[in-house]
């Protein structure tokens, strides 16, 4: 019989931030996202920034996530992120002001190039979730 649930495990940097039973999710990846059921085959991807959107038994949350990666083996769904922020607490100023300043960044050589558009990457996925937020 099938499992009925997963067990997300999301760590980032500074702490384990979950590691609770869930029913569904819905990660980002760097190219697209994914849902993820009990019973999917095994993988390892790399995350994208964006929005984390978590089903359990409580209801729905969502979580703003910056890259990272993600593994699913068995049960277990492991999500390493450098960053990790609920939904409501994303302030939409900061994200429009950080998207500026990463679009401002004068970027020369291949390194800064890929650096500023990292940063843009990430402020665009946080104006992205602050937007949703907002609309919920």
């Amino acid at each position: 019989m099938p499992a009925k649930e997963l067990r997300l495990v999301l760590v980032t940097p500074e702490q384990t931030l979950l590691d609770q039973a869930v029913t569904s999710l819905r990660v980002p990846l760097f190219d697209g996202q994914i849902g993820i059921l009990p019973g999917r085959a095994p993988i390892v991807g790399r995350l994208g920034h964006g929005e984390l959107t978590i089903r359990d038994s409580a209801g729905q949350r969502a979580y703003y996530i910056a890259g990272g990666f993600a593994q699913v083996k068995g049960v277990v769904v492991s999500l390493l992120t450098d960053r990790a922020i609920l939904v409501e607490d994303v302030d939409s100023e900061q994200a429009e002001t950080q998207l500026s300043e990463a679009m401002a960044i004068h970027a020369r050589g291949d390194d800064e190039i890929e650096a500023r558009q990292r940063a843009i990457d990430r402020a665009r996925g946080l104006r992205a979730v602050a937007g949703r937020s907002r609309q919920g």
